[in-house]
């Protein structure tokens, strides 16, 4: 049994996280922690667990969490987790950080994007990018883990094949992607409140989103080259899940059948990823309450253009399910266990 704990449990991210804990057979929660609320219940701040999950929450104690715990997930925004994760770490814990805090190979490019000095550069050497159909070896051996963004895997695995096959104009690369509310988090802003969002849509941080350096990293080791991209995110009135339309420039005189073919010679071994057949494009709504992410693609021939759409849920593939998908490859558990949930629909 794994004994797991999870810091900034009361968090959208981390509640959905706890919300799957519950339902894992080989995992007991020790301790879920939140400076907010410590003292209470969390079924008393999420009722949907009342009933169902009892946990009083704690404050945050160090050497509790090592002494209680095999696993840590830290649910916390960037740098929060400053000298916290140093320190699980350096007790021997597995951590899972969904913060973007260790998701770089390159320090300076972090410290470009987040305006701000890494805390501990020297565990970007020994972290590893949480993105299970691209690192899953790597993730089986590793102790440190960074939690892919929610636009970053939408992104990343729609165009991971083609940059890998070298048949697109990397120089060409487009992407527009429309979030769900729950992407920007539990804290109160203006900007979040119901009729700011509601029966509205609106870009925002155009060409200057943090994500946008986390899929130009990845591609770029895919294509062996330097990507640079376009990433413009929009806010959409919905709770969960993320649709991104990918556009790039052919290289090469291919058809559907041949990209398909591409498609499923990456992500077969992959059990959460499902390639739509010719003629079919996903929808939010096909994925949200899953772990899955669902990808089709139409060749426009007259522009030598290939555009993909790619869907998740922000809060379970996009963080929640990714990372339990990462803990269950850390401790040589079946990769789907507690995830194999069909999505909601409606």
């Amino acid at each position: 049994m794994i004994k797991a704990s999870v810091i900034g449990a009361t968090g959208y991210a981390g509640a959905e996280l706890t919300r799957l804990l519950t339902s894992h057979p080989d995992v007991e929660i020790t301790h879920l922690v939140s400076h907010s609320y410590a003292g209470q219940d969390i079924n008393q701040i999420y009722k949907s667990f009342d009933g169902k999950f009892s946990k009083t929450l704690d404050e945050l104690d160090i050497d509790m969490l090592i002494r209680d715990s095999d696993c840590i997930f830290t649910s916390l925004p960037h740098a929060a987790g400053g000298e916290v994760i140093p320190q699980l770490y350096a007790g021997g814990k597995t951590v899972i950080d969904l913060s973007g805090d260790y998701r770089y190979n390159d320090v300076s490019i972090y410290e470009k994007w987040y305006g701000a000095s890494h805390p501990h550069p020297e565990l970007l050497k020994k972290s590893v990018y949480g993105l299970p159909e691209l690192h899953r070896e790597e993730i089986k051996k590793a102790r440190l883990i960074g939690n892919p963004g929610c636009y970053t895997t939408c992104s990343i695995l729609a165009l991971a094949p083609l940059a890998k096959a070298g048949i697109i104009d990397n120089s060409s690369i487009v992407i527009d992607a429309k979030s769900g509310s729950t992407g920007a988090g539990r804290s109160v802003s203006q900007a979040m409140h119901f009729c700011e969002v509601n029966e509205s849509a609106k870009a925002y941080k155009v060409a200057s989103h943090r994500h946008t350096s986390e899929i130009e990293q990845e591609l770029s080791l895919l294509a062996g080259e330097e990507i640079m991209l376009s990433f413009t995110p929009h806010l959409l009135p919905i709770n969960r899940g993320i649709l991104a339309t990918s556009y790039a420039k052919l290289t090469a005189d291919v058809d559907f059948d041949y990209v398909y073919n591409l498609y499923m010679q990456a992500y077969a071994p992959h059990p959460f990823v499902v390639v739509l057949n010719n003629g079919e494009l996903p929808e939010i709504k096909h994925v949200v309450g899953s772990n899955y992410i669902h990808i089709g693609f139409v060749i426009d021939k007259r522009l030598k253009r290939i555009i993909v759409v790619s869907v998740i849920d922000n809060l379970i593939k996009g963080a929640a399910g990714q990372a339990m998908q990462n803990m269950n490859l850390c401790f040589g558990l079946d990769e789907t266990a507690a995830l194999k949930m069909p999505a909601w629909y409606l």
